[in-house]
């Protein structure tokens, strides 16, 4: 145990966190980003880092991968459009997906864009790069590896899956997630950011298919245990049916900490407020349900509860009122002593 300060000096907490690293993937981490597009100060483009998993093999993303060789552009460009100032109108254009019989049908216009653009400079990492520069983002995105890689599930049977759809339709428990090959190296620029930051967020996303790739990548998780930033755990609004069944909050973050090799989370954001009874019907249905913080808690972790649900028919996170919460999150682990164990 560590009774050293926290990331967060007095000049710091007066202009909020300086650098900010937030690691995830599927529909949960373009809220985040939009949340702190509005709360990270100054324009420079490293301010906020993105760091996204790399192991989408479905829809459009997959196609690419096996026709064109390409990394899964998909939730890396949810990532650019959500950290673009011109959001409303690039939306259309990036997210707009394409229908018919043709061979285009199911691509996503922001997925061929970074295609050509990847064939265009030779490297997926630079066509990042240039649509960043041309969306103006206030911030930067890298993918978690930039090593052609396969999701493998270890099911609570023993068995194993390979295949991030095909582990999703397993309708398994999982008990531990690997990729293949397993000692892909991160992405140059992950491992300085997330050692550099004052705030990581974990999540919102599918904990197995989402955020749990991101750690098993090669030194992300040693980074996160030697970081002194803040890392905050961004909570899920419902279980995930093939994912996180079964699984309460303290699950969560055990899987996380299991994971990672270690004690990573300070904190966690959670939901808490009231869900439109047609909705929660509805994701019932679908074998989802709400998710809170149990009464068993953990001592050394800080619990920050606020209503993070946005407006409208789907149960998602308010990018708003997310941030603000890791405000708070972020300014109370930085004015307190760090209590995990530090790698």
């Amino acid at each position: 145990m560590t009774g050293e300060p926290g990331p967060g000096s007095e000049s710091t907490l007066a202009r909020g966190p300086r650098r900010v690293v937030a690691l995830g993937g599927g529909t949960g981490m373009p809220a985040v980003l939009r949340g702190l597009r509005a709360i990270v100060p100054g324009e420079d483009t490293t301010a906020i880092t993105a760091v996204v998993t790399m192991t989408d093999d479905g829809g459009s993303s997959g196609r690419l991968r096996r026709t064109r060789g390409l990394p899964p552009p998909g939730d890396v460009r949810n990532c650019l459009v959500a950290l673009s100032p011109d959001e409303e109108l690039l939306s259309g254009l990036f997210q707009h997906r394409y229908k018919g019989g043709s061979e285009l049908s199911g691509h996503t216009v922001g997925n061929l864009i970074l295609a050509a653009l990847a064939e265009q400079t030779g490297s997926f990492l630079k066509a990042v790069e240039v649509s960043a520069k041309v969306l103006r983002t206030r911030g930067r995105i890298l993918p978690a590896t930039l090593e052609d890689v396969v999701l493998e599930a270890e099911m609570e049977d023993g068995t194993r899956v390979a295949g991030e759809t095909r582990i999703a339709e397993s309708g398994r428990r999982i008990r531990r997630i690997h990729l293949l090959p397993g000692d892909v190296p991160a992405t140059p620029g992950v491992l300085s950011a997330i050692l550099a930051a004052d705030l990581v967020v974990l999540g919102p996303g599918s904990l197995f298919t989402s955020l749990v790739p991101n750690l098993v990548v090669q030194g992300i998780g040693e980074a996160l245990r030697r970081t002194r930033a803040a890392v905050v755990f961004v909570t899920n609004l419902a279980s995930e049916k093939g994912d996180s069944e079964g699984l309460d909050l303290i699950d969560h973050v055990e899987v996380i900490e299991r994971h990672a090799g270690g004690e990573v989370v300070d904190a966690v954001l959670v939901h808490e407020g009231p869900i439109e009874g047609a909705i929660l019907s509805r994701y019932r249905d679908e074998g989802a349900e709400p998710l809170s913080w149990p009464p068993r808690g953990v001592s050394r972790l800080r619990v920050i509860r606020r209503d993070l649900l946005a407006p409208g028919q789907k149960l998602r996170h308010d990018p708003a009122r997310t941030a603000q919460g890791l405000l708070e999150a972020w300014e109370l682990v930085s004015t307190a002593p760090l209590v995990r164990v530090r790698a």
